[in-house]
């Protein structure tokens, strides 16, 4: 498969942008750059080889739950400029 000027000029119109003639040769030689490289990556034979999705096997980055004491929240609402019923009182943003 091979990428055209006309090719080009389709997703530009797509796109919304506009290019000279000078541009769309460009973009049409660097696509097609792109597909031959991607067509030589093709040919690499990889059966056996195990399909990855990082670079490097991560297989549990959560920690387990564990419970532990938290702050006292009587300590905690003594720091905050208004407080009522054990919740910090905030003014009115939504009329």
């Amino acid at each position: 498969m091979s990428v055209t000027i006309k090719d080009v000029e389709y997703v530009a119109k797509l796109a919304r942008l506009e290019f000279n003639e000078e541009e769309k040769q460009k973009f049409t030689e660097e696509l097609n750059n792109i597909l031959g490289y991607v067509e030589m990556l093709q040919e690499v034979d990889t059966d056996g080889v195990e399909i990855s999705i990082g670079a490097y096997r991560v297989v549990n980055a959560l920690r387990e739950d564990e419970v532990k004491p938290s702050f006292d929240r009587e300590k905690m609402l003594q720091n905050a400029p208004d407080s009522q019923d054990g919740y910090v009182k905030v003014p009115k943003v939504i009329e």
